[in-house]
């Protein structure tokens, strides 16, 4: 299995695999908490092409996706200076918005390419944050990354409980 990770700019080709990976991951994670119709609607009204590609030409904003033998399997998006309302506004803050893998691609070798990746893109900020539901799979690996709990909170898309871990770069 080749495994390839890589900046994905603001085109329809590249917003058209983000969404197919985005729509993947979150119709699997959220089936069993949240009723379909309640998923579609949401995709319906947050799932806008053009939208997209204005985000990712942000400078502030970056999307990395991973993939497996060619094939999109997850991504990451992330933020530079955005904040969670106790963070330290003196530091260069970087937000990971979403980092989604695919269930059946959620492999160990995926996972640390992806976030390898990241690394390399985020060594100009002095921490790194992301907001991860209590219940994700997931959690062990940013704590393993050095990733310490912050404070309880909720997530996004559907409001469910989850917690605000942070990894202050400068102690790496």
């Amino acid at each position: 299995m080749e495994i390839v990770s890589k900046f994905v700019v603001g085109s329809d080709q590249g917003v058209d695999e983000f969404f197919d990976v985005k729509k993947a991951f979150i119709k699997n994670s959220y089936q069993e908490t949240i009723a379909p119709e309640i998923i579609e609607n949401y995709i319906q009204e947050h799932f806008d092409h053009r939208k997209m590609i204005n985000v990712l030409n942000d400078f502030s904003n970056q999307l990395i996706m991973v993939l497996s033998d060619q094939q999109p399997v997850g991504y990451c998006f992330f933020q530079t200076g955005n904040f969670y309302p106790e963070a330290d506004k003196n530091q260069k803050t970087t937000a990971i918005k979403e980092f989604s893998i695919l269930q059946e691609y959620d492999l160990p070798e995926v996972r640390l390419s992806l976030w390898n990746k990241v690394k390399s893109a985020i060594q100009f900020a002095d921490s790194l944050w992301i907001n991860i539901r209590e219940n994700d799979s997931q959690i062990q690996f940013f704590k393993d990354q050095k990733f310490v709990f912050v404070k309880d909170t909720v997530s996004e898309p559907f409001n469910l409980p989850s917690s605000i871990y942070e990894l202050d770069l400068k102690k790496l």
